[in-house]
């Protein structure tokens, strides 16, 4: 009889349960916590994280020019790109209006005593924040876009330059003749298939990084910082079920999707995604996917990367809230038009993004002085913000990945009998492996 093998989401969520299991019993020691987090856990992680920042460049580089390339048209590319960005700004400025409203109508923070609440150093934050809120005014960010220098963006990591360069580049290749385009657009589709063979190869090691991610962030804080803050928390995790069910679920039924299925499809990269705190980490795997469910090359390599920078719906929609929230825990009252510029605040500066783990805090920081809440709150959540920032990053999963089938359907690309193949190969080949566990634990009872 075959072995049966376990799937990647059912090891990282075995890697997540052993992962908190041993943060737990490490979180009662003292020296030994600290020697197994430094010299053990905490190295295994970053490996983890360096392995997938290591080809999230190559495979944006490469994708994008492929695609830009494949799509030849100035026009055609100028209108992918317009809906692309008029649809991000309409989304997160929803997600955004949702977080304000959830916040003020359950009020997190009304009632607690800040005497009970521990707080964290977030000093180290606060450079990084102030770098920010320098970088990411509205000019700023557009002049931002442009790198003086692309192998410098290029050793920074800063997406939003190197899609930039990607797109020109291949629109300049979509230009040349044929006999010197077709060599170029070879090698560039000959890098993007091999980088997302070395994802998949990366990805045998991912249930070990989600266990000792996890164990080092539950060793650290405990499950005690949890209980005066659980309001918020909860709040957090109904707010992103709601957004992700209802709007983002009516965005997906209007054009023609079920957000239900896209989280099926997406079902390995949302468990990694969750544990890992970044959305990184699967972002090679979510342009395949989507690719394969029926979205052309051409717009998923552009849309998926781009709304790494403009379209964060989980990170938005968390920002408003805990701005609300620590201004309710100052009892500062702020009123719409505060509230107002603090949308508008947040539109700009949660642009060009990347999706790392913690990245929203920095955000926050960049953001509460305009509208008068200290900064000096933000170490009363610092413990309990690596359990909001998964649930966030899911939701920032699933927001990309629909929006590749949103962009793909408004320009009439969209492949509809492909995806539904693609969706049926993938609950058939569900269903034989869960009658193949279902065979084995019926021999191992005989």
């Amino acid at each position: 009889m075959k072995k049966a093998k376990l799937s990647l989401a059912w090891q990282i969520v075995i890697g997540l349960i052993l992962g908190v299991a041993v943060g737990a019993l490490l979180n009662h020691f003292g020296s030994e916590k600290a020697w197994w987090i430094s010299n053990v856990l905490q190295p295994a992680g970053d490996i983890f994280i360096r392995l997938i920042k290591m080809i999230v460049v190559p495979i944006v580089i490469s994708s994008l020019i492929v695609g830009i390339a494949g799509v030849g048209d100035a026009k055609k590319l100028g209108s992918i790109g317009l809906k692309t960005i008029l649809y991000f700004e309409v989304v997160t400025t929803i997600a955004i209006v949702v977080g304000l409203v959830m916040a003020n109508l359950f009020q997190p923070g009304a009632g607690i005593d800040m005497s009970t609440l521990g707080t964290v150093d977030i000093s180290k934050y606060q450079a990084t924040a102030a770098e920010v809120q320098h970088d990411h005014a509205f000019i700023a960010t557009l002049i931002n876009l442009i790198p003086s220098n692309i192998f410098a963006a290029l050793m920074r990591g800063d997406m939003l330059p190197i899609i930039f360069f990607s797109v020109m580049f291949g629109m300049g290749l979509s230009s040349l003749k044929p006999e010197l385009r077709d060599p170029l657009v070879r090698t560039f589709q000959g890098v993007s298939e091999t980088m997302f063979k070395v994802t998949h190869m990366i990805m045998l090691y991912a249930p070990i990084g989600v266990f000792a991610l996890i164990a080092v962030t539950v060793a650290n804080f405990g499950f005690t910082s949890l209980l005066p803050l659980a309001k918020l928390v909860l709040l957090v995790y109904f707010a992103i079920a709601f957004f992700a069910f209802m709007v983002l679920g009516l965005v997906a039924r209007l054009f023609g999707f079920s957000v239900i299925k896209i989280m099926r499809i997406m079902k390995d990269e949302l468990i990694l995604a969750y544990s890992t705190s970044s959305s990184e980490t699967v972002l090679p795997r979510v342009i395949e996917k989507m690719e394969k469910y029926g979205a052309p090359k051409s717009i998923c390599s552009f849309v998926v990367p781009t709304g790494y920078s403009f379209n964060l719906d989980g990170s938005t929609l968390y920002q408003s809230i805990a701005a609300i929230f620590i201004a309710q825990l100052y009892g500062i009252d702020l009123s719409w038009s505060q509230q107002l510029l603090l949308v508008l605040t947040l539109m700009v500066t949660s642009k060009g993004i990347a999706g790392v783990p913690g990245v929203s805090f920095v955000v926050l920081l960049a953001t509460l002085g305009s509208v008068g809440i200290p900064l000096e709150g933000l170490a009363f959540i610092a413990g309990v913000d690596r359990i909001m920032d998964m649930a966030r990053t899911a939701l920032n999963v699933v927001g990309n990945a629909l929006a590749a089938l949103v962009i793909a359907r408004w320009q009439g690309m969209y492949d509809a009998e492909k995806g539904e193949a693609y969706y049926a190969s993938l609950m058939s080949g569900e269903a034989q492996a869960v009658t193949g566990k279902a065979v084995i634990g019926e021999s191992i009872r005989q």
